[in-house]
């Protein structure tokens, strides 16, 4: 089932995630909505804030993003991407062991809103997949982006704030309308 995706201004975009310590029927029944919804809104990232669940959840797939490369290694070697999409993340922890590099991000709570941010070239990943299982990665590249990206929405930090102080002050104004638009439709719904 797609679900509907929260907007910038959405309190559930500002939540902390709790830890799932167990795959419930209801975990598996969000995942498999959380990937319809990406596919359709045609994201390489969701988090569970996005649907409106505090959860440390996530689900990746860059498989499709062919302009921005990006890489992985298993146990030190080089793996191959398609084998290991859609990625389903529980619990993720990371370390950065890149650079920072600046790069383009979106997100789909910010719809058409988009802006270089900078954020370690690689990481380092634990966490766990659909199944419960330990995962442990390197990625770099657009998935290493994604991963982060998608990190920070489980502990309620959104792209907005990694932006530069110009940057955001620049798209201010499409901010302050999506974020009354959201606050709008939420008093409708009387929440």
């Amino acid at each position: 089932m797609i679900l509907p995706v929260v907007k910038y201004g959405h309190p559930a975009l500002r939540q902390k995630g709790a830890r799932i310590e167990k795959i419930a029927p209801a975990i598996r029944q969000l995942i498999e909505d959380m990937l319809e919804t990406m596919y359709a809104a045609a994201g390489v990232g969701l988090a569970a804030q996005q649907v409106g669940q505090a959860l440390q959840l996530t689900v990746i797939d860059v498989r499709d993003a062919k302009d921005r490369p990006s890489t992985l290694e298993l146990n030190g070697q080089p793996a191959d991407l398609a084998q290991f999409m859609p990625l389903v993340l529980m619990n993720p922890q990371i370390t950065p062991v890149g650079e920072p590099a600046p790069g383009p991000e979106g997100c789909l709570s910010f719809p058409e809103i988009y802006a270089d941010i900078v954020r370690p070239a690689s990481v380092d990943v634990v966490g766990l997949n659909a199944k419960g299982e330990r995962l442990e990665f390197r990625c770099g590249g657009l998935l290493a982006r994604v991963v982060q990206h998608e990190t920070d929405h489980l502990h309620g930090i959104l792209f907005i704030d990694r932006m530069s102080a110009a940057t955001k002050q620049e798209l201010r104004p499409q901010l302050e309308e999506l974020r009354a638009a959201t606050r709008t439709a939420l008093k409708q719904q009387g929440g």
